[in-house]
């Protein structure tokens, strides 16, 4: 009998590998990013960008809930930076916008500024969680 050992080779392996990679690259050229988008983002612009910090202010506010806990919560303070930024954003493009663009972002900001005021430091559960009983704002808006 002999020693020598026999080597098997199967190459079925390579003609699946060949076909994946073959799938791989069709995948790329559809798609340079080199994955699907998991949503079509929107055009950057103006309007964009000022709903784009209105809702980070109005989710600060406590209108929207956090993606976390699934429940609204107030942060005063990142609310306000965002009205401030709102309102910086206003002063720098100021003859800049058109009439359409300016209402929207001096309508916006009144409108968040409107809801600062009126909402507590705290929505009424997280009130008690703290043991909290007094919902006036320290923060005051320029």
């Amino acid at each position: 009998m002999s020693d020598e050992k026999k080597i098997v080779v199967d190459d079925d392996w390579k003609d699946q590998v060949a076909k994946e990679k073959e799938e791989l690259e069709n995948k790329a050229e559809a798609d340079p990013a080199g994955g699907e988008p998991e949503m079509e983002m929107p055009e950057a612009s103006f309007q964009m960008l000022v709903t784009t910090l209105t809702m980070q202010a109005g989710s600060a506010l406590g209108q929207f809930p956090d993606p976390v806990t699934g429940k609204p919560q107030i942060n005063k303070p990142v609310a306000k930076h965002f009205i401030d930024t709102l309102v910086v954003l206003e002063e720098k493009t100021k003859g800049n916008l058109d009439a359409q663009e300016s209402e929207m972002l001096t309508s916006t900001i009144h409108q968040l500024r409107m809801a600062f005021i009126a909402m507590p430091d705290k929505l009424p559960e997280e009130a008690e969680n703290a043991g909290d009983s007094e919902n006036k704002s320290s923060i005051e808006l320029p």
